[in-house]
């Protein structure tokens, strides 16, 4: 007798549970990951973190087909720089036209202002950024934030 009332406690107990989850997964469902892109249901974190011209224009790609593909509203992209990545955000790279015409659709590009820091520190000089970049204090921190809140990281 007693073990069938602890065993019908345990089945209501569990039912209890599988019921707070499920309401909590229906909440989270309901809330948007991006502000910035409500009906978005992909997620994309780009991440680039050298120098090279030729992986600069991969992240480009990836992001300007990804948005003919899903289109703008559906997707949410951010590319992340740090380390020698940063010189894609220079103001004055080639790419800046590319660059202006993905942020036109809503593609973030964020900059860790520590490396900029530490560029500053070497040269004396802290470069001029593009003006709609977003500045980000640690951009390997800001990639996991983002990773936790349900963006893919993607490094091409």
């Amino acid at each position: 007798m007693m073990l069938g009332t602890a065993f019908r406690r345990g089945c209501w107990h569990a039912l209890f549970c599988l019921l707070l989850l499920t309401a909590h997964a229906s909440v989270q469902a309901d809330e948007p990951i991006s502000e910035a892109k409500p009906f978005a249901d992909k997620y994309l974190l780009l991440q680039l973190s050298d120098d090279d011209p030729a992986k600069q224009n991969i992240v480009l790609s990836v992001a300007a087909n990804l948005l003919e593909f899903y289109g703008p509203d559906l997707i949410d992209i951010e590319v992340t720089t740090f380390g020698p990545g940063v010189h894609l955000l220079y103001a004055d790279n080639s790419r800046r036209e590319k660059i202006d015409s993905l942020m036109a659709q809503g593609v973030r590009f964020s900059v860790c202002m520590n490396t900029i820091k530490s560029i500053e520190r070497s040269t004396g000089e802290r470069p001029e950024l593009h003006p709609q970049s977003i500045h980000v204090d640690v951009g390997v921190a800001h990639i996991l934030e983002k990773v936790e809140q349900g963006y893919v990281l993607v490094r091409p």
